[in-house]
């Protein structure tokens, strides 16, 4: 989805959703943050979803993600409805899959937008619906030897 324009303020008001991935390889804040770069965006929010070392209390070993084929499709209809809700002028989205370290980038999302009230609803709303509607699934080890499954 990599493309290289001369105008990015007139790319924005075509083509809002600038990049969409579910992807194995680590995940980058920067290219994420100059995917939704735009002229007419007076406020840029962005989330950094990482792997932590504990959840529920119990202290996580391992940890992996999966996504169904459809995940990227679902992923798309996510952000188009993020687009037709608020007015964004770029949107980006990509989260990781397989095996994942303490501290590794588990899923980047950014969205700009003519203000910052709004930047900061719809980037909400994006990682909100991304969660809750996207099928990526979470395994994880902990340290005393047992696994959870966490629908992402």
């Amino acid at each position: 989805m990599a493309h290289s324009y001369e105008h990015p303020g007139e790319l924005a008001a075509a083509h809002p959703i600038r990049l969409l991935a579910v992807r194995d390889t680590p995940l980058s804040v920067d290219e994420v943050f100059g995917a939704v770069g735009d002229a007419a965006a007076g406020g840029t929010a962005l989330f950094v979803g990482t792997v932590r070392n504990h959840d529920g209390g119990a202290e996580v070993g391992a940890l992996g993600y999966s996504a169904h084929p459809t995940a990227e499709a679902e992923l798309r209809r996510v952000a188009e409805k993020v687009v037709a809700d608020f007015p964004v002028r770029a949107l980006a989205a990509v989260h990781r899959v397989g095996d994942l370290v303490i501290g590794d980038l588990a899923v980047v999302v950014a969205v700009s937008c003519p203000h910052r009230a709004e930047a900061f609803a719809a980037c909400r709303r994006l990682i909100d619906d991304l969660k809750s509607e996207v099928p990526i699934w979470k395994h994880q080890t902990f340290a005393d030897g047992t696994e959870e499954w966490v629908g992402a």
